[in-house]
């Protein structure tokens, strides 16, 4: 079992962290911190193998956090989940070791992607005495080829004909939601989410969350990278 302590001081963004993590094999909770202080008590107390940490927070932040960890030489793994989007945390976090950066909003699919990854590295870690260098390139670190050929291949359960379609629309609307494209291309809007996700994923989009009245709506604009494009689509 990975033990992990979820550190954020917005209630609301822990429990759905707390639900998040609940989806997921393998993992226990074993505390939600508001503060960095609050966060030290526990490490101090309790076994943690895992932090998904938040960077604002009142006091010390999370980054301040994470370097203690470093400067301890604790063996805690960290992953970010913030709303810190500035080039200097990222790097700053990075130095630190951070193993994976979300920033929120955030969508499930994208926090179990983080959340598998830690685990499979995880287990080779804690299972093994020694690595050879075909499970090192393939589980641990990818390969320039290795990462050249997984550019070229969509992920599961998207097809390049329906891509193109998308595309084709998108580039007509350039700014548009996701019932908006759904009705555009007579797709269903549940596969339209996936290609959306897809193609923001390789900044083709870009994705803000709007709060109005009603439940908050997904909007996307056309960025005009075509060149990430051509990885996928002949």
């Amino acid at each position: 079992m990975i033990n992990v302590l979820i550190v954020e001081d917005d209630p609301m963004v822990a429990e759905f962290n707390k639900r998040f993590l609940s989806k997921l094999e393998g993992y226990g909770l074993v505390g939600i911190a508001d503060t960095v202080s609050k966060a030290t008590e526990v490490i101090n107390t309790k076994k943690v193998d895992l932090i998904l940490l938040d960077v604002y927070m009142p006091g010390q932040n999370g980054l301040d956090l994470l370097a203690e960890i470093r400067d301890k030489a604790l063996e805690i793994d960290v992953i970010l989940i913030t709303a810190a989007s500035e080039v200097d945390k990222i790097q700053t976090a990075l130095h630190y070791g951070a193993i994976d950066y979300l920033i929120k909003p955030f969508e499930f699919e994208r926090f179990k992607q983080a959340l598998e990854k830690y685990k499979e590295k995880y287990k080779i870690f804690h299972e093994k005495e020694n690595l050879d260098q075909t499970l090192i390139d393939q589980k641990l670190f990818k390969s320039a080829i290795q990462a050249q050929k997984e550019k070229k291949v969509l992920p599961k359960g998207l097809t390049e004909s329906t891509l193109i379609v998308i595309v084709n629309a998108m580039k007509q609307m350039k700014s548009f939601t996701t019932d908006e494209l759904a009705e555009t291309t007579a797709i269903s809007r549940v596969s339209v989410r996936k290609y959306l996700q897809f193609l923001v994923e390789i900044e083709v989009l870009e994705e803000t969350l709007n709060y109005g009245i009603g439940r908050p709506v997904y909007h996307y604009t056309y960025k005009g990278n075509d060149e990430s494009l051509k990885e996928y689509v002949d």
